[in-house]
């Protein structure tokens, strides 16, 4: 893999440097750190401020938990999957430094797990790994035609989540976002719409210029094909511009400023290494090749703005799980010392 990345730094071994009910009954027991503790067997997690509340906990790995959450900002009830660090537990009275790994359209809270070998990268550092649900156009409080209301997954995922990690699982606030195709969209709108939540941010085939040309359109085709109501995530194109503008991260690219930044995509539609023998049309290829021209734009955005990043670019990879785990790799040591994440 020949990298082509660009940054205002010093370039290293070919790449740029990078700059309230109770659950103690379900809770988990056995498992040493793990185990409920006096607190939380007599009183019962700490709620979030609108109320989210963990309503159960399973252990599904040696320091690996999927929690339920009852989230009003949702409606409902969904879950989230959680690496410990080795060193955890649960009446500890320290914090500890905190990555969110936010996954794309057709996946769901177990993806990262099962597509990648992010629970032995995690195992290396002192660190929490946080994977919360989403859906389909699951980076946003949904515009709802104007009226706002629920599925609010941009409230979910930075306030309810976040709260409910540091309140009863020692998450502290250092923290850091990855993720792969619209969960990378969410970690950079995220990061620029709250300056300061994310030290870090890196997005992989995420597409970082909502409002370039067609990608309105292959926006609303896709939630449209998952059969949502695609005028009802962002609004009407154009019609309803100031919305899209609020949650583009193009358009919010002056409030990243300080926030460590790192995006990846492909360009020429061919398949990558470890990729499928797929047909040339494959949509999976065909999608990189728009993703790519549109992380293009971000770049030159950035470099207009002299905001500092680290930049991957690269030539073939189709749109799918092999592509992101290499980048991950890569970009793991900076995300971990982005947040003072030390080896295990």
């Amino acid at each position: 893999m020949t990298p082509s990345v660009r940054r205002r730094s010093r370039r290293i071994n070919g790449r740029r440097s990078l700059a309230s009910g109770a659950i103690g009954v379900v809770l988990v027991a056995g498992l040493g750190g793990l185990g409920a503790g006096p607190a939380q067997a007599k009183a019962g997690p700490v709620k979030a401020d609108d109320g989210a509340r963990v309503t159960a906990e399973k252990k599904v790995g040696a320091r690996e938990v999927d929690i339920t959450i009852a989230s009003p900002a949702l409606g409902k009830s969904v879950k989230t999957r959680i690496l410990l660090p080795a060193n955890w537990t649960r009446d500890s009275t320290a914090t500890w430094p905190v990555l969110y790994a936010f996954h794309g359209g057709q996946d769901d809270y177990t993806s990262w797990t099962k597509n990648s070998d992010i629970e032995a990268w995690a195992a290396k550092y002192n660190v929490i790994v946080v994977m919360p649900e989403g859906e389909n156009g699951s980076y946003t409080d949904w515009y709802n035609y104007g009226k706002g209301g629920s599925p609010k997954w941009e409230t979910f995922h930075t306030a309810e989540v976040r709260q409910l990690m540091e309140r009863n699982y020692h998450a502290g606030a250092l923290r850091a976002a990855i993720g792969n195709s619209s969960g990378g969209a969410g970690a950079m709108a995220y990061a620029a719409r709250h300056p300061g939540l994310f030290k870090y941010a890196a997005s992989l085939s995420g597409i970082l210029s909502m409002r370039s040309i067609g990608m309105p359109a292959m926006l609303m085709f896709t939630n449209a094909g998952n059969g949502q109501d695609p005028f009802a995530i962002w609004g009407i194109p154009w019609a309803d511009d100031a919305n899209w503008q609020a949650h583009d991260p193009y358009t919010l690219a002056p409030k990243l400023r300080g926030t460590g930044l790192f995006f990846s995509a492909g360009t020429t539609g061919r398949p990558g290494a470890g990729d499928p023998n797929v047909a040339p049309w494959d949509i999976g290829l065909l999608s990189e090749i728009a993703v790519g021209a549109n992380n293009k734009d971000f770049q030159k955005r950035l470099d207009e703005l002299k905001i500092p990043y680290t930049a991957h670019i690269y030539g073939d990879g189709r749109h799918n799980w092999p592509a992101w785990v290499r980048e991950t790799r890569f970009v793991w040591p900076a995300l971990m010392k982005s947040i003072g994440a030390r080896q295990a």
